[in-house]
């Protein structure tokens, strides 16, 4: 990180227990270079043992992204960087409309038969990353599946989550794979609208089509990090928190931009 990206981030960060009274001990590496190391991680894809020495002990830096993992503080971090570019482009922190879509990537070979399966659409062998974003493309929640798992199935899940989380969502874009007796739940259960975004059947080649293209700009910076070109990760929940940790990468860059004001 940049100092100017430090500035926007400290802030943000959870508070460790033994600062506000609650027993353990200090950090023994401090948790500015405790993110640098992990953003390379994700950034330049190496393995854990990889670790260049400048940065703390590979072992300590695994152990400090578990303890975040565990905890939930990945997603509480990237969530505060997410309310605060919210807030700088012009808009509410708490969104009220978002687009939700799927991503099949291939898994690596530590990845067991028990969280992969074979997408016979896109014809990849891995896992599935169901994501749902707001208008601006930013994160609002992300669950990784097996790739056999149907849109419609783990939709189910995700936006409970999600509608549990952003008690203002309202609206939600998808694409015809969302279809059936999802959009009647989403509504009867969540209060929530699932609006069918369908190519035209006279389209031909390739069509930017309105609200989708939001979610699939998302899916392209996710593919730039290496670490999450293939899935790499044993546990769910890490291959989920490497994709918080991209994106409050991605945001906090932006935040650290010089203002030009809203949009």
């Amino acid at each position: 990180m940049t100092d100017a990206e430090w500035v926007v981030v400290r802030p943000l960060l959870p508070v460790p227990g033994w600062m506000q009274g609650q027993g353990g001990q200090p950090e023994a590496y401090c948790h500015r270079a405790m993110l640098d190391a992990i953003g390379y991680l994700v950034d330049n894809g190496i393995k854990w043992r990889a670790m260049p020495a400048d940065f703390p002990p590979w072992d300590r830096v695994c152990a400090f992204f578990r303890r975040w993992r565990d905890r939930g503080l990945v997603r509480e971090f990237h969530d505060r960087v997410r309310g605060q570019v919210r807030e700088r482009a012009g808009h509410d922190a708490l969104p009220t409309a978002g687009v939700i879509d799927s991503q099949s990537v291939k898994a690596d070979a530590v990845v067991g038969a028990g969280t992969r399966g074979f997408d016979g659409g896109k014809l990849v062998n891995g896992r599935k990353r169901h994501v749902v974003v707001d208008t601006l493309g930013l994160l609002l929640g992300v669950m990784v599946t097996a790739a056999d798992v149907g849109d419609r199935a783990a939709a189910h899940i995700l936006l409970e989550q999600v509608a549990a989380a952003h008690h203002r969502l309202a609206l939600v874009w998808a694409d015809g794979g969302y279809t059936g007796s999802l959009i009647e739940h989403c509504l009867a259960a969540f209060a929530l609208v699932l609006a069918i975004v369908k190519r035209s059947d006279n389209m031909k080649g390739f069509v930017v089509l309105s609200k989708r293209w939001i979610v699939e700009r998302l899916f392209a910076h996710l593919m730039r990090s290496r670490r999450l070109a293939r899935d790499f990760e044993r546990c769910i929940a890490s291959a989920e928190a490497m994709i918080y940790w991209s994106m409050a990468a991605l945001m906090t860059r932006r935040l650290a931009r010089p203002h030009r004001g809203p949009g």
